[in-house]
């Protein structure tokens, strides 16, 4: 089981080798700590986005199935149960199997599965401005997405001060991390010491941002934490179970 890592900030290693390290920010309504069981069980969750609104859908995911129906989230509105053959806002569903469902919208088809990052069903690539994210059942948002163009799978942490990855992550993803600034980070072993770096693009469905920071850490994760360098750049709103992201800038 990979090693539970604590939030942390954080800073350049000073020269006498002491660490200068100190507790994350507040953040209002923190998620739950990081927990890898509770990972596992967070993997069915869905990640929505979507661009502004226009006749046609521009965004679908597969939150879940409830018996032979799809359940579809359109364009980020509340999951709509859909059974083969009906429409939901302009998008047909054409047949369902075990976890996927075939759509349709203007004759192109699509395959969806749980879990998998919202597709694309005529947005403009990258520029869309919203996430909706679900709550899994373990009080998770999770959701595939991209790191420089390299899929990663992702966990928000609001105490996160910026994006964190381990070390096979970064090598998977084609990081020279070890050309960043090394930085000492506090973790549930100690301290360890890791790489600030600046990652070139963060994606998550149609939604991208530029220029994040990062650190690199040696231990092994399961996911990337998505912390604040990314969340900061979006206005948060969170309803029950859904987070609502709205990209600022």
């Amino acid at each position: 089981m990979a090693p539970t890592v604590a939030h942390f900030v954080w800073l350049p290693a000073p020269r006498g080798g002491r660490c200068a390290c100190g507790p994350a920010k507040p953040v209002p309504r923190p998620l739950p700590a990081l927990n890898s069981v509770s990972f596992f069980a967070a993997l069915m969750l869905t990640i929505l986005t979507w661009l502004p609104s226009g006749a046609q859908a521009e965004s679908v995911a597969l939150a879940g199935m409830m018996g032979g129906k799809a359940l579809l989230v359109v364009n980020g509105t509340a999951p709509k149960t859909v059974a083969a053959g009906e429409t939901h806002q302009g998008v047909k569903v054409v047949s369902t199997s075990g976890d996927e469902a075939i759509i349709e919208q203007s004759g192109k088809r699509q395959t969806l599965r749980v879990g998998q990052a919202p597709v694309s069903l005529g947005g403009a690539s990258g520029r869309g401005s919203r996430i909706v994210l679900t709550e899994s059942s373990g009080g998770h948002f999770m959701t595939a997405g991209q790191i420089n163009g390299r899929a990663v799978q992702f966990m928000v942490d609001t105490g996160a001060t910026s994006i964190a990855m381990g070390v096979p992550d970064a090598e998977r993803a084609g990081i020279h991390y070890k050309n960043g600034m090394p930085v000492q980070m506090t973790t549930a072993n100690g301290m360890a010491p890791g790489f600030r770096i600046k990652l070139n693009s963060v994606r998550v469905g149609d939604v991208e941002v530029y220029d994040v920071d990062a650190v690199v850490i040696p231990q092994s994760m399961p996911f990337v934490l998505l912390g604040n360098s990314f969340l900061s750049r979006f206005q948060m709103k969170r309803d029950n179970t859904l987070m609502t992201l709205e990209k600022r800038y």
